[in-house]
């Protein structure tokens, strides 16, 4: 095994006349003392072995993708690669290899990538050796080269930072709204070669007649499609036309870069680019449309739950070193610390909004919360932009208790051994007095901030509620079911408890919540049955069905299955409908009768569903 090692075979040998077989009578002629040198010449020959064996398996182990993009491929300074390898790039992705030659060359060009594979950097790098291989003097208050327009400060943000990041000769600004003028007049004073930014601010800087982009010779629209969707097109126009001549092809270098190009796209770029352009798309008819590298959760929440869960969703899915962007619609909404208040139907803007996280071959998680209201929104994101969300509840107990012990355990790590010595004396007590596995529980739940848990529905993420499910032995053609099975199991103050219950997926069950302080006894009642019932730690996959009723009635809305009037998930707004006539008149009594002429007394408490409303 050492000889493998080390290389010392005798195929590796035959690098060197000097180390032929015959080395061992060679050994012998060499005088004393030149033994040493001798194994020096070996260790030499071996490393020398050693290096190219290892740069063969370097080489066969890349990647075509790898090899394809590799900085010696194109036409890089070694500065900027040092830069790049800094920022832990070590070869260009596909659509900044594809694109690298018609930007460098200075061509218009329409490309289309999923968000998160790279774009910035696709016209980042080549606009950068462009202006730096052409580099005039540095004069103070010059105009920009380059102009790239984006519509939201975070994506401008980004965009400048990355142009930064790989450049230390060319000045770089970002503008945007909600921050001072004073600033940027300061940038613009002092000269800015590429300029990053926000349609209104930029707009506000040359209407003031303080920014002049006569002198452009690059623009870059980033996010095109959103952009112009956000009705920042005509901004845009009063932006770039003096830099733009019509039928001219003097016209600026014009970069369209986007995750999704609808046609009227293309038409509006025929207003600014030259009559031949180049056409990069690395997404074509592909069905899926978002990032590959993200996974899509979808967690049903009611809107007033999300402030308290998203605490929960964060250190579950993110952990307290992870990082995570929170998306709201309204200022309101941010406040409130709400993620998505509604999922939207401008499949584009999810797109866009998932692909901020899973970057650059990264994975990431996009996690959206929706109300049963929403389900048929959810689907339509699914169909248009060729993903699948993975249903998912609340993080359980368990879950939480599973991702602040790693926490904890992590930062034990940045623990001296010299401050370890002070705290034995005590630890030694804590264990005579709780023993060891219970003093190091209690201490590493102290650590995390987790010395108790309030559990929380699955289904609904209510606090006080413990989802519970009940498996059959065989399939079932309904929830009905499942009611029948546990009034003959439980006494009737029990079941009265019960609500929210749904199928689960193949129909093998249903699930359902119960108060915290009820769990506990329907679990010591159950007994003597061939179905299941148990708690899950995680929410179970459930039958999807549609609650297709608009009416402002709660027993009506709710989407759950409240007793046999439901039949079954999918038809329980419906039932719900006819359960609740008499409670929009506001009779209860009269909700009760219609449930008992259908399913008899022992449904009264749920027919037409609960009396909360979870949308």
């Amino acid at each position: 095994m050492r000889e493998k090692l080390n290389g010392d075979t005798k195929e590796g040998l035959r690098f060197s006349d000097e180390f032929s077989p015959s080395h061992k009578s060679r050994r012998k002629d060499l005088p004393n003392g030149d033994v040493d040198e001798y194994e020096k010449r070996s260790k030499r020959v071996s490393s020398s072995e050693n290096s190219h064996k290892s740069s063969d398996k370097a080489e066969e182990t890349l990647t075509r993708e790898q090899k394809e993009g590799a900085f010696s491929n194109f036409s890089i300074s070694e500065e900027t690669i040092k830069l790049l390898k800094g920022r832990g790039v070590t070869y260009l992705f596909p659509i900044q290899v594809k694109t690298f030659g018609p930007v460098y060359e200075g061509k218009d060009l329409i490309a289309q990538a999923r968000t998160g594979t790279g774009k910035t950097f696709s016209f980042a790098i080549p606009l950068i050796e462009r202006l730096q291989r052409n580099q005039e003097t540095i004069k103070k208050s010059r105009s920009p080269k380059v102009l790239v327009l984006a519509p939201t400060r975070e994506l401008a943000n980004q965009v400048a930072k990355d142009f930064k990041d790989i450049t230390r000769k060319l000045s770089v600004a970002c503008f945007y709204g909600g921050t001072s003028y004073q600033s940027q007049i300061n940038q613009i004073r002092n000269g800015i070669d590429i300029l990053v930014g926000t349609p209104g601010r930029i707009k506000d800087h040359l209407q003031s007649g303080r920014l002049d982009l006569s002198k452009l010779r690059h623009v870059v629209l980033d996010e095109v499609d959103q952009m112009l969707d956000l009705g920042f097109a005509e901004q845009v126009e009063d932006i770039i036309h003096e830099s733009y001549k019509t039928d001219s092809e003097d016209n600026p270098q014009t970069l369209l870069f986007s995750a999704t190009c609808p046609q009227w796209v293309y038409k509006v770029a025929k207003k600014y680019m030259k009559s031949r352009y180049e056409q990069v798309d690395l997404v074509g008819k592909m069905t899926q449309k978002a990032a590959t590298t993200v996974e899509h959760l979808a967690i049903q929440c009611h809107w007033s739950q999300r402030p308290a869960v998203i605490g929960d969703v964060l250190q579950v899915y993110s952990g307290s070193e992870g990082r995570a962007i929170i998306f709201c619609e309204t200022k309101k909404n941010v406040t409130e610390m709400a993620m998505n208040p509604h999922i939207k139907q401008d499949v584009e803007s999810y797109i866009h909004r998932s692909g901020r996280t899973g970057r650059a071959g990264r994975t990431g998680i996009c996690v959206c919360f929706y109300q049963p209201r929403e389900r048929g929104q959810l689907r339509y994101v699914e169909q248009k932009a060729g993903i699948t969300f993975k249903r998912v509840g609340v993080p359980s107990t368990m879950d939480l208790v599973k991702s602040k012990s790693m926490d904890a355990i992590r930062s034990l790590a940045s623990v001296s051994y010299a401050a370890v010595d002070f705290f034995r004396p005590s630890a030694q007590r804590l264990i005579e007095e709780k023993g060891a596995v219970d003093a190091l529980a209690a201490a590493l739940a102290h650590i995390s901030g987790a010395s108790s848990f309030e559990p929380r529905s699955l289904i609904t993420s209510d606090k006080g509620f413990v989802t519970m499910t009940l498996e059959s032995p065989e399939e079932i053609q309904d929830v009905s079911c499942a009611w029948k099975e546990l009034n003959r199991k439980l006494s009737s103050n029990a079941v009265s408890h019960v609500t929210r219950m749904c199928l689960l997926k193949g129909n093998m069950g249903v699930c359902f919540d119960v108060p915290t302080s009820e769990s506990e006894r329907l679990q010591a009642e159950w007994h003597d049955s061939d179905w299941i019932l148990s708690v899950p730690a995680k929410l179970p996959e459930i039958e999807e069905y549609y609650d297709g009723n608009t009416s402002s009635n709660p027993r009506q809305r709710s989407g759950w299955s409240g007793g046999r009037s439901g039949r079954s998930g999918r038809s329980g707004g419906r039932s719900g409908g006819r359960s609740g006539r008499q409670s929009r008149q506001g009779s209860r009594s009269g909700s009760r009768q219609d449930g008992r002429r259908r399913s008899g007394n022992r449904n009264r408490s749920r027919s037409g569903g609960h009396k909360r409303n979870f949308d």
